[in-house]
């Protein structure tokens, strides 16, 4: 007898996992949940949609893996621990394949960072995923975008500019070569938040964001909240500069985005622990630039001159 293949069967099928972290997990109208003492409460949501977050084609099981992936990058950028996620999934039609191929991503996903899939919903249309994640943090620890200040240090993680290049590589703009371009592909596909950056960075960052639209206009989004300004020295990782030239490198590093690393800033007196810290983490951190006094938002070169060239992505504008 061939299995049940209705909205609900399929739920309990492919996203109903025993949720030892919940009171109550999938199966009602709403989970139960119970924050641990002494914490606050994040939230954050996210959609990707096909044509325009990822290529009709890509592979379910990195679909699911990135699909959780960007809203636990979010929690890390605030020092949070993830805790719970609702999935909403709209699709085409009910492909078991497709499914089991997404729900093992996504569950690998909660999996590596202790997550629990409590709810969601699943509706007929264009393939989209909108993913609602609840995280803690204790009380008054959070990082936010408006701590920054004059004289700190500006910060990002691991390998900026590997997802753009992967996407411009996939678009037919260049070509990569191995081993650079698998390292490209697995960047974009299937991104690694830094969670365990952002806990160490509790009490350590004055202001954190994660890069997801571009390393500029992110932090665009941290000067404007701290109102200050930021000088930037232009430097790029030598590894994008030999694999695509200098002009696509630059490009790639400062504004190409979907990378899911975090961008913060430190008092330089402290500069000795964020070294530190890549070592214990085993992750590079580039010291890119440093927060200065001036016009909200704006951020200059290593010249004193207004950063030219792009800064990221943004929806709705041409």
């Amino acid at each position: 007898m061939a299995p049940e293949s209705g909205e609900f069967a399929l739920i309990d099928r492919y996203f109903t996992r025993p949720t030892p972290q919940a009171v109550l997990g999938v199966g009602d109208d709403a989970a139960i949940l119970t924050p641990t003492p002494g914490h606050e409460l994040l939230a954050s949501s996210d959609t990707l949609v096909e044509g325009v977050h990822f290529f009709a084609g890509t592979a379910a099981e990195d679909l699911g893996w990135k699909t959780l992936a960007v809203n636990v990058s979010d929690l890390a950028a605030m020092g949070g621990t993830p805790r719970w996620a609702l999935l909403a999934l709209t699709l085409p039609a009910a492909d078991e394949d497709w499914l089991a191929a997404f729900a093992r991503g996504f569950h690998a996903c909660a999996a590596a960072y202790g997550l629990a899939l409590v709810g969601g919903d699943t509706t007929r249309g264009p393939r989209s995923f909108t993913v609602t994640v609840l995280g803690e943090v204790p009380t008054g620890m959070a990082l936010r975008r408006s701590g920054a200040r004059p004289g700190d240090e500006l910060w990002i993680s691991g390998w900026p500019g590997r997802a753009a290049l992967a996407l411009r590589h996939l678009r037919g703009e260049l070509i990569l070569a191995e081993p650079f371009r698998s390292a490209c592909l697995t960047a974009l596909q299937r991104p690694q938040p830094r969670h365990a950056l952002g806990l160490a960075l509790r009490g350590l960052a004055s202001a954190a964001i994660d890069v997801s639209d571009g390393l500029l206009a992110d932090l665009g989004h941290v000067l404007r909240a701290s109102a200050v300004a930021a000088r930037v020295d232009g430097a790029v990782p030598m590894e994008l500069t030999l694999a695509v030239g200098e002009d696509a490198a630059r490009t790639a590093f400062f504004a190409g985005g979907d990378d899911y690393e975090l961008l913060f800033s430190v008092s330089p007196d402290r500069r000795a622990e964020i070294e530190a810290l890549a070592v214990r983490l085993d992750l590079p951190l580039y010291r890119i630039g440093r927060i200065e006094g001036g016009p909200a938002g704006a951020i200059i070169d290593g010249a004193g001159q207004p950063y030219a060239g792009p800064h990221g992505y943004e929806h709705f504008v041409p």
